[in-house]
């Protein structure tokens, strides 16, 4: 969902078109280059956390991760905050709030308590009424790797809100040979016209999709970052304390529970974790596969993994991998199902949801792992994540929050849709 490409400092990359002149018109020559860069828009850390509560609702404009928890959807705006979505009418799903908060990527809710992440800082929000949203606790820098994308540093007194887009074009004498251009600071240059980034306890906790690296278990929540678990005690669930960080293998993208075991993927395999000890997972096994990106979801006997090829996750076919792991100290393949673009993937009993990216949502019965059979596909829209129980599938894509009730899977049908205004 994150449409971010790389930064480059333009001062680098200046393609210069050689122009001949004579000798006698030499200091007449000019040349000039054209370059974009993006300025940061700051707030006060102070009015940041001030403004952390149930604001006016707006539109859905370029969504990512989310949560859902009883009657409410809790949708993320990519490094913005968070969609507030009542569905107790799955039929008419409203969308009622939006929490602001910047930097956020991901989320996770138990009990009455909605976990965030600010850039660096974890938020921990009382929902217990979604029109009245207020901060609980913010506990500082538990996630250093969010610091500011691509290097971006500022201090600690500042949070950016946004980024405004300048243009600008500088004209030079040919005898400036370097093809050096000043530098601003506290910006990112870019060709390319785009910013820089880019689940037994008394509150039971909400359901998050694969694509999640948040997730709940009891009384601890766990987030994954690229090479590292964390462990974050939520026995006061209102007080969230980091309990332990552990090395947990290379560019680490997701994390599913199943039972005592965390599920991670990365884009080198499938790691798994036991937490019968919840502050201190262990490892338990892994699973090695070519270089993708990869989400992954478990059952009692299958780990199923969705390979993305691309610029990013490397160069491996798009697949859907089913992996025994009944014994899970050593994990086995069973079977490979070509895809076109997979992203997240949800299982409810044998039914098997894929978002294969711009071929749409696709739903196998997956009763004979060895012989899947696609019952349906939703073509026609980008899909990124979902999540399915109790008959309904709750969909992210790249033009909106979609929702299907498949009580007759023989009869799959859409039952809503909130629009994406770009």
């Amino acid at each position: 969902m994150k449409k971010y490409q790389t930064i480059r400092v333009i001062a680098v990359f200046l393609i210069v078109l050689p122009v001949a002149f004579s000798a006698c018109i030499k200091d007449q020559c000019k040349r000039s280059h054209t370059y974009t860069w993006y300025e940061p828009i700051y707030r006060t850390k102070d009015e940041v956390r001030a403004n952390i509560k149930s604001n006016a609702p707006v539109d859905l404009k370029n969504t990512g991760k989310f949560y859902v928890y009883g009657n409410y959807i809790f949708l993320n705006e990519v490094d913005k905050g968070i969609h507030v979505i009542d569905n107790t009418d799955p039929s008419h799903p409203r969308n009622i709030a939006f929490i602001t908060i910047p930097g956020n990527i991901d989320l996770a809710v138990k009990g009455n308590i909605l976990y965030a992440d600010l850039y660096t800082d974890l938020v921990a929000m009382d929902i217990s009424n979604p029109s009245n949203i207020t901060v609980k606790k913010i506990v500082d820098y538990v996630f250093p790797e969010r610091q500011y994308a691509n290097g971006f540093y500022t201090d600690n007194s500042k949070v950016v809100v946004d980024w405004k887009r300048v243009d600008s074009t500088i004209i030079e004498s040919c005898g400036n040979q370097n093809g050096i251009v000043p530098i601003r600071t506290g910006v990112f240059f870019t060709a390319t016209g785009s910013p820089a980034n880019q689940s037994m306890a008394a509150a039971p906790a909400g359901t998050g999709g694969s694509m999640a690296r948040f997730t709940i278990v009891n009384n601890f929540m766990y987030a994954v970052d690229h090479h590292e678990l964390r462990a974050i005690s939520i026995s006061n669930p209102s007080d969230p304390v980091l309990s332990g960080t552990i090395n947990a293998g290379w560019d680490i993208e997701t994390i599913y529970p199943f039972k005592d075991k965390l599920f991670l993927g990365s884009m080198g395999g499938m790691f798994i974790f036991d937490i019968s000890n919840p502050a201190t997972p262990v490892s338990q096994g892994n699973f090695i596969h070519a270089r993708a990106c990869d989400p992954v979801i478990a059952d009692d006997n299958y780990a199923y993994v969705t390979l993305r090829a691309g610029t990013v996750c490397g160069a491996s076919d798009n697949e859907l991998q089913v992996i025994n792991v009944q014994n899970l100290q050593t994990p086995t393949l069973v079977k490979k199902y070509p895809m076109t673009g997979p992203y997240g993937l949800a299982k409810d009993n044998n039914l098997l949801f894929v978002c294969d990216g711009t071929d749409g949502l696709k739903i196998y019965n997956a009763s004979n792992v060895q012989n899947l059979q696609l019952v349906k596909t939703f073509s026609g829209i980008s899909t990124f994540d979902v999540i399915a129980y109790n008959n309904r599938a709750i969909l992210v894509a790249g033009d909106g929050l979609y929702q299907y009730d498949y009580s007759n899977v023989n009869d799959i049908r859409l039952l809503s849709r909130i629009t994406v205004n770009k």
